[in-house]
């Protein structure tokens, strides 16, 4: 990912926020067969010697976990983006040399992929994979509400992926690099639109003050 020094996120858990936040993911694998990717949900696990884990599974009829890959994988987490107009940069008035944009962030994860068939770990994942997800509903479901044979011959139908974070590269584009009456007029422009991702990434337009 190309990251310019003024849009370049480097703290730990800075990282490990936007990657917990994102409810899915894009697992990226080459392969003798080309490049092969898949959206998942994916949950981070860390370890007492600070080793940073993911985890999920997919479907064990997609043919991504049985091409062998070719160096590490890569998964992608994107945080709130936007389109960013140039009619909301003072410098348009000033003179004019302005183009559109797009503000963003995300964060890339490379490690090794491993992918396994074992019942205990699928069910595992599962199970925590549905409890991160259902936490905060009304009436939460859980694994264990749906009959054991039930979920036994479901698990038959994934396979599990672990992914061991060997680097992660962070980027946030929110014109840090226009001037403050720039970044004033694209954090009110965003913070006013009818979308909701909009606000979310007008939220994280630096201000003065």
């Amino acid at each position: 990912m190309y990251v310019p020094p003024a849009f370049r996120e480097d703290d730990p858990a800075e990282l490990k926020r936007i990657i917990r936040a994102a409810r899915l993911s894009t697992l990226v694998t080459a392969t003798p067969e080309g490049l092969v990717a898949t959206p998942l949900p994916l949950f981070l696990e860390e370890g007492g010697d600070g080793q940073i884990v993911l985890h999920g599974h997919l479907a064990k009829a997609n043919p991504q976990w049985k091409l062998p890959a070719i160096g590490e994988a890569m998964v992608i987490f994107s945080g709130p983006d936007a389109y960013v107009t140039p009619s909301w940069y003072e410098a348009k008035r000033e003179h004019g040399k302005v183009v559109p944009t797009w503000n963003y962030v995300a964060v890339h994860a490379y490690g090794p992929a491993e992918f396994y068939e074992d019942d205990a770990r699928l069910l595992d994942v599962v199970r925590r994979l549905t409890d991160l997800h259902e936490t905060g509903r009304a009436t939460p479901w859980a694994v264990a509400d749906a009959p054991e044979p039930f979920v036994r011959a479901q698990l038959k139908g994934i396979v599990g992926v672990r992914l061991p974070i060997t680097r992660l590269e962070g980027k946030r584009k929110m014109s840090q690099n226009r001037s403050a009456a720039d970044r004033d007029g694209v954090a009110a422009g965003l913070l006013a639109s009818d979308r909701a991702s909009d606000r979310e990434a007008g939220a994280l337009v630096p201000r003065e003050g």
